[in-house]
């Protein structure tokens, strides 16, 4: 019986890595998250290290109205006041609260030279979706910007929208994502939101940010050496 229980630990270990591996794109060099941070993995992450993010000690994350606005009980869990599913990204996250996710991942956030070549150029062997090895496109769903979550009332599940460059999903709209770099206080981040035209989508709509700002348009996704 020991033995037996033993081997199926093993088996759900191995399965879980599998699972885990099979939800990044290995691009040589890095890997990245197919999609953006979800609001179950880093609620999962929260509980476990017992993190409680500035968006909830500081009565809830910021919307832009006329200036940014602090909405009261606006956080990960409730992007929109209202709790939200586990497969929506996590968002109302400060770039610190996103590096300690990745880091207790085993990754880190990605850089913009990373993330930009990873949302734009394809470097798979064999591309799905009609993207060619080594072309550079100008929207990280192609040429056209058809098919992102841009414009929009709110965020919508991850993996739901067009599936984009080197099979990534939302690396164009949903949600901004958190990089690495760094200017003094700020961070930069990229991809633009469901709130922005898609011209934000473009590697030139990168925009720094307060490092410590945090909002219902902002989430992020890891890299991994």
């Amino acid at each position: 019986m020991l033995r037996r229980l033993i081997i199926l630990a093993v088996l759900a270990a191995s399965s879980a890595a599998s699972s885990m591996a099979a939800d990044r794109v290995d691009l040589g060099d890095i890997a990245i998250d197919r999609t953006e941070v979800t609001i179950g993995a880093f609620a999962a992450f929260a509980e476990r290290t017992g993190l409680v993010t500035m968006a909830e000690q500081e009565g809830g994350g910021f919307e832009w109205g006329g200036g940014w606005q602090r909405r009261t009980g606006w956080t990960y869990r409730s992007p929109n006041g209202t709790p939200a599913s586990d497969n929506e990204p996590a968002v109302h996250v400060s770039w610190a609260e996103a590096v300690a996710f990745c880091t207790d991942a085993g990754g880190r956030l990605p850089t913009r030279e990373e993330w930009a070549l990873a949302a734009y150029t394809e470097q798979r062997a064999s591309p799905t979706d009609r993207f060619k090895v080594g072309q550079t496109y100008a929207y990280p769903v192609g040429d056209q910007p058809e098919g992102m979550n841009n414009n929009r009332r709110h965020q919508v599940a991850v993996a739901t929208t067009k599936r984009g460059v080197n099979g990534l999903y939302d690396m164009g709209a949903n949600v901004w994502e958190w990089l690495a770099d760094r200017r003094g206080g700020e961070a930069l981040t990229a991809g633009g939101s469901w709130w922005y035209g898609p011209g934000a989508a473009r590697k030139e709509g990168m925009q720094w940010k307060p490092s410590v700002f945090y909002a219902v348009y902002v989430g992020f996704r890891c890299t991994y050496d």
